[in-house]
């Protein structure tokens, strides 16, 4: 079964992305030297590779500037909280594309543009404050949202894959259920995407990796055998690697890049 473990993002400064990660999220940081993992309080978790990241791990090589055609989506509990993480993206330079207010969809949210160039919605499902605003505040939820030229089509492609459709609005908003400790994954169509953070529709190649841990070769094998069949590309036949895993890499029918792995 296909799941949204990781979202790994390549940065030209991963150092820098590290430390604005670090300031904006608290996150929980473990350095693995090739790349750095931060768990986004046990809602999934973020990748950064620097320049030295292998070329198949990420599909962001040369990206040009521009929307990559996915946002990550960072929900909290309270209003107070949303304004005070953009607030702090917006300090540590991150370029504020929607100020954090009061809004139709998501209740009350905010969007920034990372330094590595990634774009986040953060939002509260409620217009009110219930309490003191905890600090660092903690997410219910992390979510990659893909803009796709037709989310019934990709809704298909990921159901193949295993994935369990939670709601289901047709071609404004479809997403599925997530599995404890792994990323919610939804799909827009990629204009409305691009207007609910602010930013243009047009833009460079896809900025991020979707990574799923398998629990075994054979279950590699097979997500790999379901997203060619399913309409997918395999872009890197599963292998065993130097890095002492096994795997391989495909795009979905919009071309974002999933990488599925087994470690033993």
């Amino acid at each position: 079964m296909l799941s949204l473990d990781a979202i790994a993002l390549g940065a030209s400064d991963a150092r820098a992305a590290h430390e604005f990660y670090t300031a904006v999220l608290a996150p929980t940081v473990t350095d693995h030297g090739q790349w750095v993992d931060l768990d986004l309080h046990g809602t999934g978790h973020l990748g950064l590779y620097g320049a030295e990241r292998p070329a198949a791990d990420v599909a962001a090589e040369d990206t040009p500037p521009g929307f990559g055609g996915y946002v990550i989506s960072y929900v909290l509990e309270q209003p107070s909280e949303v304004a005070a993480a953009v607030e702090a993206a917006g300090r540590h330079g991150a370029k504020i594309l929607k100020p954090a207010k009061k809004a139709l969809f998501g209740a009350f949210s905010g969007a920034f543009e990372a330094p590595d160039g990634s774009v986040w919605k953060v939002s509260a499902p409620t217009k009110k404050d219930t309490g003191p605003a905890a600090s660092p505040p903690e997410p219910t939820e992390t979510a990659a949202l893909l803009g796709v030229a037709e989310p019934k089509r990709s809704k298909v492609f990921y159901e193949t894959l295993g994935m369990t459709v939670d709601r289901d609005y047709g071609d404004q908003y479809i997403d599925f259920a997530p599995v404890a400790g792994a990323c919610r994954l939804g799909l827009m169509k990629r204009g409305a995407l691009a207007r609910d953070v602010g930013v243009d529709a047009d833009g460079g190649r896809h900025g991020a990796v979707f990574h799923r841990t398998a629990t075994s070769r054979s279950e590699v094998d097979i997500l790999m055998d379901r997203a060619d069949t399913a309409g997918g590309r395999i872009t890197s036949p599963a292998t065993a690697r130097e890095q002492g895993d096994y795997a391989g890499h495909f795009t979905d029918p919009d071309g974002f890049q999933w990488q599925v792995s087994y470690t033993h």
